[in-house]
């Protein structure tokens, strides 16, 4: 009869470490699953994000820094973020988001055709916040930051450094439309007002480096003194400095620039003999749009729109922007 009882009492603790070993393992898989994009707890807001698939520059940079607010906000949010090519693939993405349950998805359509889509979620009750992009549909909230600033700020850097005289270059880039357009307006209407005696030299490139190097070095030969470059783009303007430097001119104090590139951060301290700035239309302004998002989903008064001011970078404040991380 001991044998016996004593045989129960084995078994009936096998089971009970084996009933706890279960508890253990399912309590730990759905930990791991709530830490995850694929969450389930009922307690955070759902969050889907749709982002072109670019692996490098600016527009790359809006998916990384869209993740990284994301991941800030874990404790808030559940999130999906998915990359696409072109129109048709972001529509599919965005039917996933809604099977997915997003309460509220983050967009950044780079193309046409992203209306009967966007419209649609609208419709099913999903709240889109747009970064960047203008798109013709009622109802959405857009987050961006302002061209025309930009340009109100650079003519205010370079009147600051160089004075109210003297000649100065301005690289548009027609092929940007209104990006363009809003920064140079800015820039002229701000020289018009603070500093009419300035000479204006205006040329056309484009938002490459290797444009702002050929264009550049052709303006080198056909101007002898230029004391400021008003370029509108980051990349643009680490041509212009290559140009400047295989010239070997010493006449240019300013460079500006706008979109706020890692790169051309590390430049600033460098070049001592040359202001480099860059007036931020930052791809971490997305950070913003998941906010806005997270808002909406609280009951939280937003704008329609979420215009962001520009920030001024150079060689005194570079340090505080730098992001290892960033693919721009």
């Amino acid at each position: 009869m001991k044998k016996l009882l004593g045989l129960i009492a084995v078994l009936m603790l096998a089971l009970v470490l084996v009933a706890c070993g279960s508890d253990t393992s399912e309590t730990e898989a759905e930990s791991a699953n709530g830490g995850s994009d694929e969450g389930t707890s009922g307690d955070k807001y759902k969050v889907g994000i749709l982002a072109p698939a670019v692996t490098h520059g600016w527009v790359a940079a809006v998916a990384y820094h869209a993740e990284e607010r994301a991941k800030e906000l874990s404790d808030e949010i559940e999130y999906q973020i998915h990359t696409s090519t072109d129109a048709n693939e972001m529509t599919s993405q965005l039917d996933d988001l809604k099977t997915w349950g997003a309460e509220v998805i983050v967009a950044f359509p780079q193309w046409e055709g992203m209306e009967v889509p966007i419209q649609q979620a609208l419709d099913e009750g999903i709240e889109v916040v747009n970064f960047d992009i203008v798109i013709d549909v009622d109802g959405v909230y857009r987050v961006a930051g302002d061209n025309y600033d930009m340009g109100v700020q650079g003519a205010k850097y370079i009147v600051d450094k160089i004075g109210t005289e003297g000649e100065v270059v301005v690289l548009e880039v027609p092929s940007a439309g209104s990006v363009s357009e809003l920064r140079t307006a800015g820039f002229m209407d701000t020289i018009a007002e603070i500093a009419p005696d300035l000479n204006i030299h205006t040329y056309a490139t484009q938002f490459t480096r290797e444009d702002g190097l050929s264009d550049f070095a052709d303006i080198l030969t056909s101007l002898d003194q230029i004391d400021a470059v008003y370029s509108l783009d980051d990349e643009t303007s680490i041509g212009v400095l290559q140009a400047i430097s295989e010239a070997g001119r010493d006449d240019i104090q300013v460079v500006t620039g706008g979109g706020g590139m890692q790169e051309y951060f590390e430049m600033m301290p460098g070049n001592e003999d040359i202001w480099i700035q860059s007036a931020l239309y930052s791809p971490a302004m997305v950070k913003d749009a998941v906010d806005v998002a997270v808002d909406l989903l609280k009951g939280n008064t937003v704008e329609d729109d979420t215009i962001i001011p520009t920030t001024v970078v150079d060689r005194d404040n570079y340090e505080e922007f730098i992001d290892s991380g960033s693919p721009y």
